[in-house]
């Protein structure tokens, strides 16, 4: 007999509800912190605001390795840890200046500034041959002394050949692809600077401004197989160079040979990269420390000028050395976008060849620190100790700022956060007046 009423067993178990899921709070806030940045690179003026960020920090590292690396010396011949660095903080403020003078002064300004560049740079480049004013460092006849103050003036000539060269290129677009009208247009710019500079025996200053030629050539359209025949007449000349030179000659056979020989390190023709690449070695992953180098014991000569990347390798190890390389990688895609957003071709070849001054150098002194190249002698820039260098090349910053802040949708964009501090400024309160208190026998 069946039973009425009853309840079917259910055939399937029912399903336990879902926990509410939620994200958590610090997640949201991660992607908003990247989305705020994709929106910042977007913005009219990233290029800007990255070109000048970039620099400050390595200008701001820089002045730490130079206090570090120079503080034996500096006691040793001076009596105070702190002699170099004094000298480049007041030079970093002096430098910081002139960059942001430079970054006001209007993009189109800097073609009509070009020509007077060009003949100043080559008037205080002839002093170094003049006997009292010039000096020899090295072997090189590059500085200039009056007095207590002393400058290179190839550092100047770069901004003039870069200012010139693209002027030159810009004006004469009809010329680009004939060969003899482009090398005689070329001739004032290139002669009155990288000529001057050779006759003053500084290859290494040479090699980067012919570096800056062959990239500004590139940017403006020359045709490829003018390239090879370039970068032959160049390889020519650095050759002569050598060969010209005593003191180059054994650097570039010391180099070849790989010699570490006691012998050669007692003449001085190895010590320094051997030295160099110690400082590196010892340093390994993680380095030594802020301030624990041993290289800079008077073991390794420039430590704060041309082998700065060693000190830095020793007491930072791999982190910070691939802190400097990352910072001058952003430098270059700062540039990269600048020169792509330029309106006016003047503009793109002076882009290209302040980057290629900056950027190649860089590369050229990491390289000779890495023992990839032969000892040439150019500082690392924005970094090694070194006042007129650190000056000029903030300037050339400037200028680059100057041409970011022409960028398309720029000025509008500088205008409107100019008038939004203006009118915050308007809602303060402004400060009334003190009444005076009459005097007896005022009416």
């Amino acid at each position: 007999m069946a039973l009425t009423g009853s309840r079917e067993r259910p055939t399937t178990r029912p399903r336990a509800s879902a926990p509410d899921w939620r994200r958590p709070a610090w997640l949201d806030a991660t992607g908003e912190w990247f989305r705020d940045r994709v929106r910042l690179l977007e913005s009219p003026l990233a290029t800007h605001h990255v070109l000048l960020g970039t620099t400050a920090m390595l200008v701001v590292i820089g002045l730490v390795m130079v206090l570090s690396s120079s503080s034996v010396e500096a006691l040793t011949e001076y009596g105070t840890p702190y002699y170099f660095f004094r000298k480049q903080a007041i030079f970093a403020v002096l430098g910081a200046v002139v960059l942001l003078v430079a970054s006001r002064v209007p993009a189109r300004a800097w073609q009509r500034l070009a020509l007077p560049a060009l003949f100043a740079t080559a008037f205080l480049q002839l002093l170094v041959f003049v006997p009292g004013i010039g000096k020899e460092v090295g072997g090189n006849r590059n500085w200039i002394q009056v007095g207590g103050f002393q400058a290179q003036p190839s550092e100047a000539a770069k901004i003039a050949l870069v200012l010139a060269l693209a002027l030159a290129l810009s004006r004469r677009q009809e010329v680009l692809h004939e060969p003899a009208k482009l090398a005689a247009a070329m001739v004032p710019s290139v002669g009155l600077t990288i000529g001057l500079v050779l006759l003053s025996r500084d290859l290494g200053t040479a090699l980067i401004m012919m570096a800056v030629v062959v990239v500004m050539l590139w940017v403006a359209g020359i045709p490829a197989r003018w390239f090879a025949l370039a970068g032959g007449i160049g390889g020519l000349v650095a050759a002569l160079a050598v060969l010209s030179s005593t003191n180059r000659r054994h650097r570039v056979q010391d180099w070849l040979s790989g010699s570490t020989d006691s012998a050669q390190a007692i003449q001085g023709l190895s010590w320094q990269p051997v030295q160099g690449k110690y400082a590196l070695a010892s340093g390994g992953w993680w380095g030594l420390g802020l301030g624990a180098s041993r290289e800079k014991w008077s073991w390794l000569p420039e430590a704060h000028n041309d082998f700065i990347f060693a000190i830095i390798g020793e007491e930072l190890g791999l982190p910070g050395t691939l802190t400097i390389l990352v910072l001058f990688g952003v430098l270059a895609l700062a540039t990269l976008r600048l020169v792509r957003r330029s309106q006016t071709l003047y503009a793109k070849l002076a882009v290209a060849g302040f980057a290629a001054w900056i950027l190649g150098q860089a590369g050229l002194n990491i390289a000779v620190v890495l023992s990839l190249l032969p000892v040439i002698g150019v500082p690392l820039p924005l970094i090694s100790y070194g006042g007129s260098a650190l000056v000029l090349t903030l300037l050339g910053v400037g200028v680059l700022l100057s041409f970011a802040r022409a960028e398309p949708g720029a000025p509008e964009a500088i205008r409107a956060r100019e008038s939004v501090v203006a009118r915050s400024l308007a809602v303060l309160p402004q400060r009334t007046p003190k009444r005076t208190r009459p005097t007896r026998g005022s009416k």
